[in-house]
């Protein structure tokens, strides 16, 4: 298959083929070892300008408690493979297989290398390409979200600073986004630490530019024991209710079988660098060791029974609805 084409249905590969300006493209690569000591994600991505003046690549760094780096490159020293996912930023490596980096500023020093376990990718399917299912087809779209695993183990090691950071035996998750933008509002919450092997959540509310006007859109999925729980707005499901506070969140989406219910809390965030047209310009509040307490209701004989409940620990989560674009019923007064 072209790669024009086979991009579309691999959100791993780089989507941006010769696009060189107005453009972002970001891959979110979390790992968290086996005591849940040292949790730590990378982030790298490629930036042009609105007017393609401006472009470099990057790879971001986010820890735990506010800690965050950003390291730039130009953007030259990005390249990527057609035929299966493959990215490279200035002799630092990223493949399904692991990555391989080799990073210095004026704080110190990344090195290691992490090998990653068989992937858990949110299934494609030849009309649903991924966790957007048929946006993904819908051309000139703010921004694109692909996850990529769910859950996969981890190996090897980093040594941030001098600090070696052992993964042996952890758990690791990946998704990456694409565009022009981030949303001026959206939820992000992701664990896959719940206390037993085969669970994982990931959950997105945003609001998203449409025609004239825009909606509030929101994609989600418990992985339990094999099977994914979709909860999506292509899907027909409904945000129920939501509120955000500072550092926390509850949502509850349904559907005509199922409710997932939602409670963030603990959100201690790093001020990364988001894309606004293209540039890294912008702000992300993203906390890495949030807690997510997640409820999954199946609905049975006309009655919501109860099939999971855990706290996922180690949660990536950003809130950023300080304008108040994203709103709901309070979660307290949801009927149940």
């Amino acid at each position: 298959m072209l790669y024009p084409l086979r991009r579309i249905w691999e959100p791993a590969l780089y989507q941006g083929g010769g696009t060189r300006r107005r453009y972002f493209e970001g891959w979110y690569l979390k790992m968290v070892d086996a005591q849940g000591a040292h949790p730590i994600s990378l982030i790298p991505g490629v930036s042009f300008s609105e007017d393609g003046s401006v472009r470099h690549s990057f790879i971001q760094m986010v820890r735990p408690g506010g800690a965050s780096r950003y390291f730039s490159f130009p953007a030259d020293e990005f390249t990527f493979r057609t035929d299966r996912f493959g990215i490279a930023i200035g002799g630092n490596a990223f493949t399904p297989g692991g990555l391989q980096v080799d990073l210095a500023d004026d704080q110190g020093s990344v090195r290691g290398d992490v090998r990653f376990g068989p992937w858990t990718p949110w299934p494609v399917t030849l009309l649903s390409p991924g966790v957007m299912g048929w946006y993904r087809f819908v051309p000139r779209m703010e921004c694109y979200h692909g996850v990529l695993s769910m859950d996969h183990g981890l190996s090897g090691s980093l040594t941030v600073d001098g600090e070696e950071l052992p993964f042996e035996g952890g758990r690791g998750y990946a998704e990456k986004d694409w565009g022009r933008s981030f949303p001026s509002s959206w939820i992000w919450a992701q664990s896959n630490h719940f206390g037993r092997p085969g669970v994982s959540v990931s959950a997105s509310i945003a609001r998203v530019p449409w025609m004239t006007g825009a909606f509030t859109g929101h994609i989600a999925g418990l992985l339990l024991d094999g099977d994914l729980h979709r909860f999506a707005t292509y899907t027909g499901a409904k945000l129920a209710c939501m509120e955000t506070r500072p550092g926390s969140a509850d949502v509850t989406l349904r559907d005509r079988r199922q409710e997932l219910e939602l409670h963030v809390d603990g959100a201690l965030p790093s001020a990364l660098k988001a894309p606004t047209l293209g540039s890294m310009e912008a702000r992300a509040d993203e906390a890495l060791g949030a807690v997510v307490h997640a409820t999954l209701r199946i609905v049975r004989g006309g009655r919501a029974e109860r099939v999971f409940e855990g706290e996922g620990h180690h949660a990536g989560v950003e809130i950023m609805n300080e304008r108040g674009e994203l709103t709901a019923i309070s979660c307290q007064e949801l009927p149940r």
